[in-house]
């Protein structure tokens, strides 16, 4: 049931999209002079091959797709994308779905479990500054939303610099304050894993000391952690009131990388219990 504020999705738009997209997917296989009978023949092929039969798309099933505005499975749409030599991605869109979006509905989901995300930001565009005030000090605190003139949308992939592919990325669970303050729940971690070795000493200040992101038999971990032999303790700062967890390494568990960089939120901090 949609929320008072928010609008049911207009069902003859979602129609008109779905009948946009069959007919685009018509005149595809008309540019190319196919007809029913060939799509279908090409298909039949393609579901040998895969040894599956979901991928044939049958005279009739045709017809609906491109006349009456029927959704293809997901199987009929890889074999319309064969035949026809197009975009999967570019098709989707015809009928109104895109993935660029999916980072952002994910995060509308709360959820309790620290995890691995595995969205990789490949496409899109990201709203940047793209002119700052000539006069900023970068080696001085500013409120930095004044001091930019200019916003600008640039595709993701001009970020070359970033290297986004580089790293993996995990987000702390709504209900995981192992590392809190430092890195409080719902936080996102950008994480380096070529950074796999546990350092046990060099550091001045907890800052300094480096914070891994982990996984283990019944989920993931992060926090701060020391190996001697072959026994990890994974450990929580101390103002979380959580309990060092100790593994056999790495048997039990498995380093994915360091946390390099954080992304959170000052809103909601968890207050810890008191647990004396």
């Amino acid at each position: 049931m949609p929320f008072p504020s928010q609008r049911p999705p207009d069902e003859s738009f979602q129609t008109s999209m779905m009948r946009d997209g069959g007919q685009k997917l018509k005149r595809a296989r008309e540019r190319l002079g196919l007809r029913f009978r060939d799509v279908e023949e090409a298909s039949v092929k393609i579901a040998r091959t895969r040894g599956n039969d979901e991928y044939i798309v049958a005279l009739s099933r045709l017809a609906d797709i491109e006349n009456k505005a029927t959704i293809p499975s997901i199987y009929r749409l890889y074999s319309l994308c064969a035949i026809y030599r197009l975009d999967p991605h570019e098709v989707l869109i015809w009928y109104g779905l895109t993935f660029e979006t999916l980072p952002a509905d994910a995060m509308l989901v709360a959820q309790e479990r620290t995890h691995l995300v595995g969205f990789r930001p490949e496409s899109g565009d990201a709203q940047v500054p793209i002119a700052l005030d000539p006069g900023l000090d970068l080696t001085r605190t500013v409120y930095l939303s004044r001091l930019i003139q200019r916003w600008g949308s640039l595709p993701l992939m001009l970020f070359k610099n970033l290297d986004l592919k580089q790293y993996r990325y995990g987000l702390i669970g709504t209900e995981d304050r192992s590392m809190f303050p430092i890195v409080p729940p719902g936080a996102l971690v950008v994480i380096d894993d070529s950074k796999r070795r546990v350092i046990n000493s060099g550091w001045t200040n907890e800052f300094q000391r480096p914070i891994y992101f982990l996984e283990h038999r019944d989920g993931y971990a992060c926090g701060w952690c020391s190996l001697k032999g072959n026994r990890l303790t994974v450990q929580p700062h101390p103002a979380s009131h959580c309990s060092p967890e100790i593994y056999n390494y790495p048997e039990d568990i498995e380093i994915v990388g360091q946390v390099t960089a954080i992304a959170l939120t000052l809103e909601d901090a968890p207050i810890a219990p008191d647990r004396s």
